[in-house]
């Protein structure tokens, strides 16, 4: 199911571990990705920016079926 707007989401460990993403940075993504509510700024194609919890950390752009509602 596709994410829309304004979904509270949290990414899936799983999906990033040998994902293009993690082999183009840093694979030890921070905790805060899985660990914290997230919510989608913005959509493009197959991804969302995602603004992550309540401190000052940077949106991330990650593909739609990395991340999950709840």
């Amino acid at each position: 199911m596709a994410v829309k707007k304004g979904d509270s989401v949290r990414a899936i460990a799983s999906t990033l571990a040998n994902s293009l993403e993690a082999k183009a940075s840093d694979a030890r993504f921070p905790k805060y990705l899985f660990e914290t509510k997230g919510e989608v700024l913005e959509l493009r194609g197959d991804y969302a920016l995602i603004k992550f919890g309540q401190v000052p950390t940077p949106n991330i752009w990650l593909r739609q079926d990395q991340v999950e509602t709840f």
